[in-house]
């Protein structure tokens, strides 16, 4: 009889080959079923979307057209700097675009804050919103959310006002907003003042502050009111600068009034608002841990609401600390329902998310969420992976499957590999040097009801765990 090496018969034996492939997206989600549930309604009057993005872009115009000059005239660089002989950047933009160097300085800064243009260490480069911005009206709209939420970046603080009382002022915004949207229609300026005087004493007293008896005559004062009216004066204009409200200078007083724009964004955000305060699954006020292994529960849906009502209750930075922290953990269903977490928290994480991939338990997952976030189809991410880390990343999410998951959900797992075979697999898999290899072979075999895979996925295990080849 003549003899055959030993991985041949695995080669040809089609019962051992992968003939249904799916994505590595479909991978990811092989714990939960994507469902998604019905977006609560903007209130009677709301302009569709598309005309809201319209809007935008309106407001955003300058900003894109100074984005995309620097992406022609920088490529991947950074607008150029100012050398001996050379024109300054601002100039040079201002002369082909038909803008003062002002102009151009402000449409720069709304760029970066509306995510058009990405920094980098010392290059620009074109964001994803950038690229989807003429056929993606909800890339419009949140980039320009963007730009709402850091009104107090675009409009300099008056000077001479201590930041503690700038601070106070941008955290009580919220209520004038609120009070702008409730009224529809223009509300006067010294109405707006004494809301936002009485929300200021209240997030004072909420602090426990004891006064401070006596202060330096040259030492900007925090207590009272008296620099309210000049930090509200500068909190509107800034709003109005992103296009949320307008001024009127009216008859006898000035009166401000949300822009369809403005009303529609205040109207998300209190729906943000309420998802905190009702958090379905009850899970705002546990760890980082807890939550998701509520959320491991839900469909996707329902665990993005939990997503935003536990991050909701938490400023930004130390949530996704916290997040981070589990995704380095040994749970890899946790892993996994981290950055799912992380991609509701979008560019706010993005630096921190971006350190991770030097990391490498963490590195697939990191770049597959900047691909998504840098506006890569959720399906087509997977192509930023090398096949090492690909592998990597199906090891690890088998591994939370044969944790938390059924044993038919490991078997249809198998179908997902980005290799042709299962030998070929099974031959990177080892490779790969993933912590958990020899478990999650061990579970597929006792898990796949074809004997010869089975035996084959054995074989691999042992070879494994005993240091062979």
């Amino acid at each position: 009889m003549t003899s055959r090496k030993p991985d041949e018969p695995l080669a040809r034996n089609s019962r051992l080959r992968l003939v249904r492939p799916r994505s590595l997206a479909t991978a990811r989600r092989a714990v939960t079923t994507r469902r998604t549930r019905p977006a609560p309604r903007p209130p009677e009057g709301t302009p569709p979307r598309a005309e809201l993005a319209r809007q935008a872009r309106h407001v955003l115009a300058d900003a894109v057209r100074i984005a995309r000059w620097a992406a022609v005239e920088g490529g991947a660089r950074t607008v150029p700097r100012t050398g001996p002989g050379a024109v300054p950047p601002q100039e040079r933009a201002a002369a082909a675009l038909d803008l003062t160097p002002g102009q151009v300085r402000a449409g720069w800064d709304r760029a970066r804050l509306a995510g058009l243009v990405e920094l980098h260490g010392d290059t620009a480069r074109p964001g994803w919103r950038l690229h989807a911005w003429d056929r993606d009206d909800s890339a419009v709209l949140r980039g320009w959310v963007a730009l709402f939420d850091a009104w107090s970046l675009v409009h300099p603080a008056p000077e001479g006002v201590a930041p503690g009382a700038v601070a106070e002022v941008v955290e009580a915004v919220p209520q004038v907003l609120s009070l702008l949207q409730l009224s529809q229609g223009p509300v006067p300026v010294p109405a707006l003042l004494d809301l936002l005087g009485q929300r200021v004493e209240e997030l004072r007293g909420e602090r426990c502050e004891v006064p401070v008896p006596e202060r330096a005559p040259e030492a900007p004062a925090e207590a009272g009111t008296a620099g309210l009216p000049a930090l509200l004066d500068w909190a509107l204009e800034g709003l109005a600068a992103v296009g949320a409200l307008t001024l009127d200078p009216g008859a006898d007083e000035r009166h401000a009034t949300l822009t369809p724009l403005g009303n529609w964004a205040v109207w998300v955000k209190l729906e943000q608002i309420c998802v905190a305060a009702q958090s379905p699954a009850g899970n705002i006020e546990q760890s980082a841990e807890d939550m998701l292994r509520g959320c491991a529960r839900l469909t996707p849906g329902p665990a993005r609401d939990e997503y935003r009502a536990w991050l909701a209750a938490r400023t930004l930075s130390s949530a996704v600390a916290e997040l981070l922290a589990v995704a380095r953990g040994e749970d890899a269903l946790l892993r996994g329902l981290a950055f799912e977490a992380l991609r509701v928290v979008g560019a706010p994480a993005e630096a921190e998310v971006r350190a991770t991939v030097a990391e490498p338990p963490l590195r697939p997952y990191a770049l597959l969420w900047l691909a998504e976030y840098e506006g890569a189809d959720p399906d087509d991410a997977q192509e930023v992976l090398t096949r090492e880390e690909a592998t990597w990343l199906w090891v690890d999410t088998a591994a939370a499957v044969a944790d938390h998951g059924e044993s038919a959900l490991l078997v249809r797992h198998l179908d997902s590999a980005v290799q042709g075979t299962v030998p070929a697999l099974l031959d990177e898999v080892r490779a790969v040097g993933h912590p958990r290899t020899v478990q999650v072979l061990v579970a597929l075999a006792a898990a796949h009801p074809d004997p010869a895979l089975a035996k084959a996925v054995r074989r691999a295990a042992f070879q494994v765990h005993t240091g062979g080849a």
